[in-house]
């Protein structure tokens, strides 16, 4: 992990000249964090985790933040097959020395079962040596604890009754309690993903099986909502950017996290624009991630980058950026404001590969953790180090490509009329 950090700091130094300038506002994350997410198979799929690294490194692309994804399948409080719990706590969340780090365990230490005393014990008990261990071995860390993630009741009867979500959501209760005790963070991935799974199961009940579909792990639409419950409880802002034009006076009336340059009215509306921010890259052909989107209110929530035109002449406009026809819209959509995020525009395509290198980098440590450090740990290799080392530079590598690729670029504006 140092040689990650030393290229990061080596980033830094090459970008940050003149100072660190975002507007952060009471975002939970600060320059020099470092983030563990720590659970079980759920943490391990690594989705609600590099969607809210993603959305961290295109919304603050100044910010020096690492992540490292912990998560190991069919873990509890105990620990599991990676090892009990003081091993898995020593070896993948206190070895990288993080500042921040979330915990969501709890769908397998319910044994999926109804309520049962005995095992909640074994649940409040261990949950209790995790954060005494953790905070004992890392004074001064920010936790965030995480009530557990739904068990689909909503689009499948439940298995008995009262359904195996009944049981998460006490436990995520015991969390939430636990959290206002240890004077930490608690954020909530169930009740709003089961209010969009009740709203999706009614807009296409097919379709919304597939947001959870083992009724355990869910797929990107999922995790998606699961993020944004994160980032929401993390005071993640809304905004990307926004922009309102006065096409009759030929200026900027708003600009907020971006610049307005270069404004002209000819042939049609032209501007210059440097932002400070990309919108959330989203898969739209993703059947299942698109109604859950479409049940939500992520847009306005997180990814909103609204551009609204006012005084315009003609009837219907083609909204071109850097050469690119994003699409044809009519007045009245550009004076109630388009939500840019929500079209295939440059930034978009530039934070799509951002998070291509943030699942890269990811994929490579995990391969690194899996493959090397827990299934070599007991062989003795001379080259297991090495190896090691040389797979932590691939992914620093990594990772300084993907700050780079996250730093926004000066776009091309055209409004032009169509007859």
């Amino acid at each position: 992990m140092r040689s990650l950090r030393a290229v990061l700091v080596a980033w830094l130094a090459c970008s940050l000249v003149g100072g660190i300038a975002w507007a952060q506002g009471n975002f939970h994350l600060k320059d020099g964090d470092r983030v563990v997410f720590y659970g079980d198979s759920i943490t391990e799929q690594r989705l609600y985790t590099t969607y809210a690294e993603t959305y961290v490194v295109t919304r603050f692309p100044q910010l020096n933040v690492s992540f490292v994804h912990s998560g190991v399948g069919g873990d509890r409080v105990t620990g599991g097959w990676a090892g009990p719990i003081d091993l898995r706590l020593k070896r993948d969340v206190l070895a990288y020395k993080p500042t921040v780090i979330t915990i969501m365990l709890g769908m397998n230490d319910g044994s999926y079962r109804g309520f049962d005393d005995k095992i909640f014990k074994t649940y409040s008990t261990g949950y209790q040596h995790i954060l005494d261990s953790v905070k004992n071995a890392l004074p001064g860390i920010r936790l965030t604890l995480i009530q557990p993630s739904p068990y689909d009741d909503v689009t499948r009867p439940a298995g008995f009754e009262g359904g195996y979500n009944a049981v998460l959501v006490r436990y995520g209760e015991f969390i939430k309690e636990l959290a206002q005790k240890q004077e930490c963070q608690a954020a909530d991935l169930n009740t709003s993903v089961v209010a969009v799974l009740e709203k999706a199961k009614a807009t296409d009940a097919e379709t919304a099986k597939k947001i959870i579909a083992d009724r355990v792990h869910p797929g990107p639409g999922g995790h998606l909502l699961m993020a944004e419950a994160l980032l929401k409880t993390w005071n993640a802002p809304a905004v990307v950017t926004a922009v309102e034009i006065d096409a009759a006076q030929v200026r900027a009336v708003r600009t907020e996290n971006t610049t307005v340059s270069d404004l002209e009215n000819s042939a049609g509306l032209a501007w210059t624009q440097n932002d400070k921010a990309l919108p959330m890259p989203l898969d739209q052909k993703d059947s299942a991630l698109k109604l859950a989107v479409q049940c939500s209110d992520f847009f306005q929530a997180l990814d909103w980058q609204p551009l609204k035109v006012t005084g315009l002449k003609g009837q219907r406009y083609l909204l071109k950026i850097d050469g690119h026809e994003v699409g044809t819209f009519s007045r009245q959509q550009f004076e109630e404001g388009l939500n840019l995020a929500q079209w295939p525009t440059p930034m978009v395509q530039q934070a799509q590969a951002v998070h291509s290198l943030t699942l890269k980098h990811n994929n490579i440590h995990a391969t690194c953790w899996r493959e090397l450090q827990v299934a070599l740990a007991q062989e003795s290799l001379p080259h297991l180090a090495q190896a090691v080392e040389a797979l932590n530079n691939l992914e620093a590598d990594l990772v300084a490509q993907q700050r780079q690729t996250a730093q926004p670029k000066a776009h091309h504006y055209e409004l032009l009329p169509q007859s």
